[in-house]
């Protein structure tokens, strides 16, 4: 194993020069596949890695089957340890390779005003910049801009490996404290944004009958040169059923403004049937990290102390400005683990 790891070592530092090459920040098709690559053999790397430190824990803790006192609970520890490799090594070769997930995320200010507004811009950035690390596909649905640039609300696809397992655990209120750009006294504010991730479900998941739909066109206010400003490519669709409106308008075509549209409608939809599922059942669930609703304050960031804390966990980190860059690994492994112990 020693010998796969180096070699992936090698291949990594390869692909980290590339990614550093103007030429290739410049080519955006280059970049994404190189990216996905680095991403894809990034990850198999700290898989092998752990794999390396399970092996060695296994060995060390053998002989403490021979102690009478010691056995039964250096078994239990060994088992552990084989069913956490297994569950590796099945994520390093899966038994099928799963096309690519596509998920919708919302981001919508909350209190604050125009302080949280921007703050929502700085979470879309934050995703943004960590959907690009991992080499993902971004689309923005529909926005609304505030005065001072910031977003009202934003709605956008992330697709990829691994979107769903990674992004789940953003669901939820975001908490800004800091001094906001138009404060003039210096005083420090609390601002919030929610954050909605929702799953778009398979074909058969969710069925919508076309008489349950009521669709309009309007013109997009968005850019994209005259075709969006003068012809109806913007699409609202509403689902009488339920009355959930959907709104899409960033796309040049209205086909295409109609099937993101639908999208965004079946994971809403899909979201309010679970929601409704897990109210029945909330007190037979257990606590899980992860499926926080927008009313649960999630995380706070810091400003004057350069902290994130992640209340689920009761963990902080003190990289902030690194964090709304999009290096979000930490955060994310750490909300695995603590998910994983609790199941």
């Amino acid at each position: 194993m020693n010998k796969e790891i180096d070699k992936i070592k090698e291949k990594v530092a390869q692909l980290e020069k590339k990614l550093l090459d103007p030429a290739v920040q410049k080519d955006k098709q280059k970049l994404k596949d190189i990216s996905q690559k680095y991403s894809r053999l990034k990850e198999k790397l700290n898989y092998l890695e752990e794999i390396e430190k399970i092996d060695k824990l296994i060995l060390k803790t053998k002989p403490l089957l021979l102690d009478k006192e010691l056995s039964q609970i250096a078994q239990e520890e060994i088992n552990n340890l084989e069913k956490r490799k297994k569950e590796l090594l099945e994520k390093i070769n899966p038994k099928s390779e799963k096309k690519e997930k596509k998920i919708i995320m919302e981001i919508r200010a909350g209190a604050g005003g125009e302080e949280s507004a921007l703050f929502a811009s700085d979470l879309f950035r934050m995703y943004s910049r960590f959907a690009q690390k991992k080499g993902w596909d971004i689309r923005i649905l529909d926005k609304s801009q505030s005065d001072l640039k910031g977003f009202k609300e934003i709605v956008f696809s992330v697709q990829g490996k691994g979107v769903w397992e990674n992004l789940k655990y953003e669901a939820g209120v975001h908490r800004v404290q800091r001094i906001p750009e138009t404060e003039k006294s210096g005083r420090v504010h609390t601002s919030t944004a929610s954050v909605a991730v929702l799953d778009i479900p398979e074909e058969k998941e969710i069925e919508i009958k076309p008489e349950d739909l009521k669709i309009d066109t309007f013109r997009s206010s968005g850019h994209g040169g005259q075709n969006v400003q003068k012809v109806e490519t913007g699409v609202r669709i509403t689902h009488l059923p339920t009355n959930i409106v959907v709104t899409c308008q960033t796309e040049r075509s209205q086909y295409q403004n109609k099937m993101n549209a639908l999208n965004l409608l079946k994971a809403r939809i899909k979201q309010k049937i679970l929601s409704s599922q897990e109210k029945q059942t909330i007190n037979q669930r257990r606590s899980q990290i992860g499926q926080a609703k927008r009313a649960e304050k999630i995380r706070t960031y810091n400003f004057p102390q350069n902290r994130v804390t992640d209340h689920r966990i009761n963990k902080s980190w003190h990289n902030l400005e690194e964090i709304l860059q999009g290096e979000l690994e930490d955060i994310i492994e750490s909300l695995k683990k603590a998910d994983t112990s609790n199941k």
